[in-house]
């Protein structure tokens, strides 16, 4: 029987989604509470393997187990054994021809920014701080250029392992709301560091260090040493994974960090 979960974690508390030898990796920690539950270990794969720092609204994980358990058996119980910063929000049975990482056809992420002079603890490593006032249009502007099927090597880390560099970016979009900002991108699927390459290309545009038009230039050069350094992990969330709708997963309708809802700007939570 194959299951499937979506799972909600602070990236803070852990070493990034992969299993590490101190066990202190989100799939560590999820995998120990399924065999708790499941009486027996339990491996799991995942939509996407985000790296240290880097949070999940609905990371979607699936599981192959012939421990037959209430639906709310792998929500509830798993979650009694869960630490508190991560929590399975939802299971359904699936069939096996899902599969969480290589069914998925669309993945959305957003990068939320602090730009305020002064550091927000409420924020700590959740969001991105700029203390220099930055241009939202025009990063929006810049975001542009890099929409659709394009050769993103600008934009991918050293370490990435991807076959190919080129990736059908559906959506990138930048919008204030009061003292933040939030960059959300949509592809089939990204590169190592690609989110965080990009953000802080656009930050530089923001700043108003290049004009938008520079990160065309930044695309079609296709060299790291053209774009501005990886951004910080801390504001970025995997939000959504979408797949065939005949699956049937549920789709959550707060795609928003629940940490925003105790911040002091109350058009944070209106969706631009």
């Amino acid at each position: 029987m194959r299951i499937a979960l979506g799972l909600e974690y602070d990236g803070a508390a852990f070493t990034g989604w992969q299993t590490q030898p101190d066990g202190r990796g989100v799939q560590d920690a999820l995998e120990r509470g399924l065999a708790a539950v499941a009486g027996r270990p339990t491996s799991t794969i995942c939509a996407g393997r985000t790296d240290t720092g880097v949070h999940a609204l609905d990371q979607v994980v699936h599981f192959d187990t012939d421990a037959i358990r209430p639906h709310n058996a792998w929500v509830r119980g798993v979650n009694r054994f869960l630490p508190h910063a991560m929590a399975v929000r939802w299971a359904r049975e699936v069939p096996d021809a899902f599969h969480a990482r290589f069914g998925a056809v669309r993945r959305t992420y957003e990068y939320w920014i602090l730009n305020d002079p002064v550091r927000s603890p409420l924020a700590h490593a959740r969001a991105g701080w700029v203390f220099r006032p930055l241009d939202a249009n025009s990063m929006h502007e810049a975001a542009a250029h890099l929409v659709g099927r394009h050769d993103f090597t600008s934009f991918r880390s050293a370490e990435c392992q991807a076959a190919s560099p080129v990736r059908d970016l559906h959506e990138l979009s930048v919008a204030r709301r009061g003292r933040l900002i939030r960059v959300r991108a949509s592809a089939n699927a990204f590169l190592h560091h690609m989110i965080r390459n990009i953000v802080g290309t656009l930050v530089y545009v923001g700043l108003g260090r290049h004009d938008p038009s520079w990160v065309a230039e930044v695309l079609e050069a296709r060299s790291r040493a053209r774009a501005a350094p990886t951004f910080a992990p801390d504001g970025l969330y995997l939000v959504r994974v979408e797949y065939d709708p005949s699956f049937q997963l549920p789709a959550l309708s707060a795609t928003m960090p629940a940490w925003l809802d105790a911040h002091p700007d109350q058009d944070l939570r209106t969706d631009p």
